[in-house]
Formats: structure tokens, C-alpha cells, sequence
């Protein structure tokens, strides 16, 4: 074989490949908020593994096994449309004021889904940040539910919840 045509095979096989490569590629999402209380009030009203009462879709949330600031607890999320998530804290780090947790399942058009919630001191008061890594669920997802959907998606989650959890505390 001459190198033109290994180089033509590479480039069919690369480029076969790229779309199911791009599937696979870790998505990111990051989002924030300043608010105008303590770092100590915010983080009170976030570290329990067991509540998620703040934010706006949460129905209710069930801790299923182990303990609400323990790594291995497991919740299950019931939102107020009637969708269930169940999750497992990685870890729970008051010092840090930050939680790390991961789904187990969820409708959500996500995989591999890692999430992060902390909580810094910032000029004013505090900044929350709520971070995730995750994988679209399907290799060949269904309209809004690819790369741009799925991280939609998870954006909504978070921005929804960081701006009730500003207006709840702030208006103590």
C-alpha cells in the first residue's frame, strides 16, 4: 500500500470515528450566584444531602439509605411534575462547605453525571457554585436531548435553583 492511500484510509477511519468520539467527550457545566448572606447561613441551607426544599422543582426529597452528610448516602428526588432522580453523595465537606455527588438514575438526558455544590465567601456575602460533568445518555440522542440539550438541560437545573436559593435567603 503507498502512503497516499494509508493516509486517504486514516483519514476515513478518523472521520468515521469523530462523531462517535464526540459522543463520548465529558460535557461541562458550571453555573453561579452572589448572594447577599453569610457563607455559614448559605451553606446551612444546602448541606443537608437529605433536603433539597430550595430549589423550585423539588417536590420532595427522601434519603433511602445512610446518612444525610455521609459519603454513600442515597436520596431520591421527586420533582413537582412527578420525576424521580436518585443520587449517591461522594462526598460532604463542611470545612469546605462544598458536596460532591453523582446520579444513579434520572429522566435526565445525561450519563455519568458527577455534580459539585459549593459554597465561598465572596465580596458581600457568599458565591455558590454548582458544577457537573456528565455524558449525553444516548449515542444517537433524540432531538434536544444531544450535547447542546443535554447541557440545556443541566444549566436550567441550576440556574433555576441558585436563583431560589438567592431570593429565599436574602428575603430573611
Amino acid at each position: 500500500m503507498n502512503n497516499k492511500a494509508a493516509i486517504l484510509i486514516a483519514t476515513l477511519a478518523l472521520a468515521a470515528a469523530t462523531p462517535a468520539l464526540a459522543a463520548r467527550q465529558p460535557l461541562k457545566v458550571t453555573e453561579h450566584i452572589d448572594i447577599s448572606a453569610p457563607p455559614a447561613k448559605v451553606w446551612e441551607a444546602v448541606r443537608d444531602f437529605g433536603n433539597l426544599a430550595w430549589h423550585p422543582a423539588v417536590g420532595s426529597t427522601t434519603l433511602d439509605k445512610g446518612t444525610k452528610d455521609k459519603r454513600g448516602a442515597v436520596r431520591t428526588i421527586t420533582t413537582k411534575d412527578g420525576a424521580k432522580l436518585v443520587e449517591e453523595l461522594l462526598s460532604h465537606q463542611d470545612s469546605t462547605r462544598s458536596l460532591k455527588y453523582r446520579i444513579i438514575d434520572s429522566p435526565l438526558p445525561v450519563s455519568d453525571y458527577v455534580s459539585t455544590l459549593k459554597v465561598k465567601a465572596a465580596k458581600g456575602g457568599s458565591r455558590v457554585e454548582w458544577s457537573s460533568t456528565f455524558k449525553r445518555k444516548d449515542e444517537k440522542p433524540a432531538e434536544g436531548a444531544d450535547n447542546v440539550g443535554a447541557k440545556k438541560a443541566v444549566a436550567g437545573i441550576y440556574t433555576s435553583g441558585l436563583g431560589a436559593l438567592k431570593q429565599q435567603l436574602e428575603a430573611k
